[in-house]
Parts: structure tokens; sequence; C-alpha cells
């Protein structure tokens, strides 16, 4: 028998944060972090993107990283996912998503807006050296 995939929770208010970012930079990818608390999700912190190539690559501003670390830290959260948009393409980790994986034991959440009228988000985790998809369901927890 297969293993059972791992379900995440993720508010629906997170949810809506990372779509209305995405929405609100439809030209470039957005990207940020997401803290838990107790092991759910709790507040998302955008980060801005300072890759050479927005468009289609993502590179979290490290001021604006440790800065977001730092806090999380203070307010005794832990770093529980990394998430960025895709704006033409599905939410699937890209060639460049696996090469600039630098928290191997974080959650990854991409949002895609290559869809007509519904968000696309997906999860993953990278384990044995690949992406493997992780089940999302939005509810409506705090």
């Amino acid at each position: 028998m297969p293993p059972t995939r791992e379900t995440i929770e993720l508010p629906r208010r997170i949810a809506n944060q990372l779509l209305e970012q995405a929405l609100g930079a439809a030209d470039r990818e957005i990207c940020g972090l997401i803290a838990g608390h107790a092991g759910q999700p709790c507040q998302c912190y955008p980060v801005d993107n300072v890759a050479t190539a927005p468009q289609h690559q993502f590179q979290l501003d490290p001021q604006q990283q440790i800065a977001a670390l730092r806090q999380m830290r203070e307010q005794g959260q832990t770093l529980f996912a990394i998430y960025h948009s895709h704006p033409t393409t599905p939410a699937s980790p890209s060639l460049a998503d696996s090469e600039q994986m630098q928290y191997p034991d974080a959650l990854y959440l991409i949002i895609s807006l290559h869809t007509t009228g519904t968000l696309q988000l997906r999860a993953y985790r990278f384990i044995d050296h690949r992406f493997q998809g992780t089940n999302v369901h939005i509810g409506e927890s705090a």
C-alpha cells in the first residue's frame, strides 16, 4: 500500500492573502514566508522578490527574509512554508525552483495565475532530492 499523502490545513485568510498578492503583481512572481505556531500556519510575511528575472524566478530579499525570520522567532513562531507565484505557468516546481531550494525541511507553496477563475495553489516538500506533492485543504481555522 503506498504511503498516505500529507494534508496541510491552510487558513482561508492566508490563502486569500496569497491570491491577492499574486493578482496584484501579475507580471512577476511574488514571494514570502508563512509562519507557523504549534505546527499550524498562522501568519504571512510577504518578502520582495529581488530576482534578476522576476517574471519567471523568485529570490527572497535577504534583509527582509532575515527580518521576517527574526520576527517569527521573537513571536514564538517557526517557518511553516515558503511561497511564490507562477504568473504564466502551472503551480508546479520549475527547474529553477529545484536549483534554488535552500530549506529542504520547509513546505513550498506555489500559486499559479495560469488558470481562469480559480486559484491554483499547490504544496510540495523536497524529499529524496525532488519535490513531492502534498494535499492542501483551505479551511476557516484561525
